[in-house]
């Protein structure tokens, strides 16, 4: 993910293939598990970075003959997974 605006209202991600998360602050939410997964392009390195953050991510696990995975609670208390992926490396 590519940052293209981060301000305290909102903030918005670039991902492959030009598809944007927009992320913006919300009151009263309840945590649990986020209704989505994130696959990333170098799982270790983000495993390592969240170990680093000190957000105690789940140990790196295998998810199917095409994925490894992990999990990690964020500051607000949902659980995202993360995925490795798999992608052509054509262009997109």
């Amino acid at each position: 993910m590519r940052s293209v605006v981060q301000r305290p209202e909102v903030a918005v991600l670039e991902l492959r293939g030009g598809t944007h998360l927009v992320l913006t602050p919300r009151t009263g939410a309840v945590a649990g598990e986020a209704p989505f997964d994130l696959m990333v392009e170098d799982l270790e390195a983000t495993h390592q970075r969240f170990m680093d953050l000190g957000l105690d991510p789940t140990p790196i696990g295998t998810a199917s003959a095409n994925h490894r995975t992990f999990s990690v609670r964020e500051p607000a208390g949902n659980v995202i997974t993360f995925f490795s992926n798999h992608v052509s490396g054509n262009p997109v």
